[in-house]
């Protein structure tokens, strides 16, 4: 299935803004009809020796989150394992028999998404596949859990944190863990809360024209710094990058000035701490620092310009919570850019002459 550009919007509020406002209604209803499918991949799913989750972009971002959900959540430990569909399919052997896959791909038309199924297929494994409704790229999978309807805009939102949803109930159903199943039915209203708490067109006028916009977080919030950094280059073309809070204090943080941003994920959880050194840093600096947190963290509230709160909830759920006010400063930091945040400036003609060098 290959994207097009969607029919022009003149203005606010563009297909982007739809998507991410519809996100609580997708959560309640993403696991109903796809209960037969998840029962069963999880029954083949547990006993294998290893599991690969594989996904490019926004998916790949995805599957990082589900390597910690299966090892976790679903008992698999070691054997749960993310790969980036490209290095997947290149620069790794050929799996053994007993091997399973599961492929996150919103479009099913990626072609390392493709092959990487047909890799663990070849091999005699088992096939699992997240995609959306309408895509027939990824139907050779022995399982297909269908996540939302295509999205219109090109900076996807709703199919993934639908698709995080999908392999929260999966790692659940793997492990036998009724109580993370019930806590993944109270993310919708979480969600709805979240999504009003704040003025997100305010947030965006304090911080839109910052030279360089950095997120940064820790564990399965390590794939929310790298997706919000992934939504600001689509959305509104600002120069953005996505860092471990580890990594980010191994040398990145040393090209950081007070013209730049951070924004830090940080609800409790092992990294907690080392994302207090980068709060500390970046104070130092003179950078703004946007905190996610807990409503309750004052030391993390008293370093931050902006503190956007996040509900105690098991960390490796936090991902589908984290991301949605990261998405909307996104979106709104693109209309005060006058971007157009859903067409990756296709629209453009310079745009659209290098985007025909793309077979993706």
């Amino acid at each position: 299935m290959t994207w097009t550009p969607p029919p022009p919007r003149s203005g606010h509020p563009y297909y982007m803004h739809d998507a991410i406002y519809a996100q609580p209604g997708a959560l309640r209803l993403v696991t109903r009809g796809n209960e037969a499918f998840l029962s069963g991949a999880a029954a083949r799913l547990r006993d294998m020796e290893q599991l690969f989750l594989s996904g490019i972009g926004t998916s790949w971002h995805a599957a990082l989150v589900g390597e910690l959900l299966f090892a976790h959540i679903g008992r698999l430990g070691h054997r749960a394992r993310a790969f980036h569909s490209f290095e997947w399919r290149n620069y790794w052997p050929e799996p053994g028999a007993n091997t399973g896959v599961i492929v996150i791909s919103h479009r099913g038309s990626k072609r390392y998404s493709k092959e990487a199924l047909e890799k663990v297929k070849t091999s005699g494994g088992v096939g699992v596949a997240i995609t959306g409704k309408g895509s027939d790229g990824l139907d050779a999978a022995d399982y297909l859990l269908r996540t939302v309807d295509q999205e219109k805009s090109a900076a996807h939102t709703v199919s993934y944190t639908s698709a995080l949803a999908l392999l929260a109930a999966l790692a659940a159903e793997v492990g036998g863990n009724e109580e993370f199943t019930q806590a993944l039915g109270a993310i919708p209203d979480h969600l709805a809360l979240l999504l009003g708490q704040e003025s997100w067109e305010q947030l965006a006028s304090r911080f839109a024209d910052r030279r360089r916009y950095y997120f940064v977080g820790g564990g399965p919030n390590t794939a929310t710094a790298y997706e919000a950094a992934l939504k600001m280059s689509e959305a509104n073309y600002a120069t953005a990058m996505g860092f471990n809070c580890e990594q980010f204090l191994h040398g990145p943080w040393v090209a950081m000035e007070a013209e730049d941003i951070v924004f830090l994920i940080t609800p409790s959880g092992p990294s907690y701490e080392r994302c207090l050194t980068v709060a500390r840093i970046t104070r130092e600096i003179g950078a703004p620092l946007v905190a996610l947190a807990r409503e309750d963290d004052k030391e993390m509230a008293s370093l931050a310009s902006e503190t956007i709160a996040i509900p105690e909830i098991n960390e490796l759920l936090s991902p589908i919570l984290t991301v949605v006010p990261l998405q909307l400063f996104a979106y709104h930091s693109a209309l005060l850019r006058g971007a157009n945040p859903d067409t990756v400036r296709r629209e453009i003609p310079l745009y659209q002459r290098a985007n025909a060098f793309l077979s993706l």
